[in-house]
């Protein structure tokens, strides 16, 4: 397998503290740490939530956020530097910032999003004013420039180094007045990826990120709403349809072989609402499956 190093990154501050803060300490209750043959390279504590929404950028916690990515990313950086994979066990989708800020820090890289949700919100069109719906718009440069411009670097990622895979909410993002995706973003939406069979959609992905002048590699994002909404339940926001275990599994695998993934993070689970423990295992199979036809 590959050089695995896990960090933990428990912060919910993009969404609210329901139950996705325990996502990395129950998938390291499978073992999983040793059935990919890692180490775990540390644990990022978030600053405390406030749940009131700040009247200047119109979000939650934007400065502990972009503290928080700060933060994380010296981990992740620590952990490329080492020469190791890092899997970034989260917390919500906004530990995403944390991580491309860690490879901004040093050159150009890609990004391979897999989620059910485009997550392209403007601060006015999100009801609850979460940045873990907003951010792929920041990672791209878009939003409040305490988190669009972190450390003066924004945007995180170029619009045509994106490839968003797998999502299905276009007619919920379109009646909350969510901002389109930008025409240079390389977007496959859930049909998309039907039509073409998910390892030829991979395939074209992975070509998309590791073409000329794609940069150094890129990074897979992965919120577990992707998956079918009826085998992956154990999630905050909802909706119908998404991907099997069998497509993301071939998905996943695509993109870890193709040599030029640089690192890994999962996000959205909440095991709070597993109670027997039964999706917890089987995610954690998921990726052991996948790094191991990706070694």
């Amino acid at each position: 397998m590959r050089n695995v190093a896990i960090v933990e990154a428990p912060s919910v501050l993009g969404l609210r503290p329901t139950g996705v803060e325990d996502l990395a300490s129950a998938l390291l209750g499978t073992g999983l740490t040793a059935a990919l043959g890692a180490e775990i390279a540390g644990r990022v504590e978030p600053p405390p939530y406030d749940p009131e929404r700040d009247a200047e950028t119109g979000v939650l916690n934007p400065g502990g956020i972009a503290a928080y990515s700060a933060a994380l990313a010296d981990a992740v950086g620590g952990v490329l530097d080492g020469g190791r994979f890092p899997l970034v066990l989260g917390g919500d989708c906004s530990v995403l910032l944390g991580n491309l800020l860690a490879l901004r820090r040093r050159d150009r890289h890609g990004l391979l999003f897999l989620d059910g949700h485009t997550d392209f919100y403007q601060p006015e069109a999100e009801p609850a004013g979460e940045v873990a719906p907003m951010e792929l718009a920041l990672a791209t440069g878009r939003g409040p420039r305490v988190l669009a411009d972190l450390e003066g670097r924004g945007p995180l990622v170029r619009d045509a180094d994106v490839v968003a895979l797998g999502f299905r909410d276009a007619e919920e993002s379109a009646a909350f007045g969510m901002q389109p995706l930008p025409g240079a973003l390389h977007a496959m939406e859930l049909d998309t990826v039907r039509a073409l069979g998910a390892a030829e959609a991979a395939r074209r992905a992975v070509g998309l990120l590791s073409g000329d002048g794609a940069g150094a590699g890129y990074w897979v994002h992965l919120d577990v709403d992707v998956l079918d909404d009826a085998l992956m339940p154990a999630v905050d926001y909802r909706q119908p349809d998404g991907l099997s275990w069998q497509e993301l599994e071939t998905i996943l695998r695509t993109a870890l072989a193709s040599g030029t993934a640089v690192g890994l993070d999962v996000a959205i689970f909440n095991p709070r609402l597993d109670p027997d423990g039964t999706l917890t295992r089987r995610l954690a199979d998921c990726l052991v499956r996948a790094f191991d036809a990706g070694a």
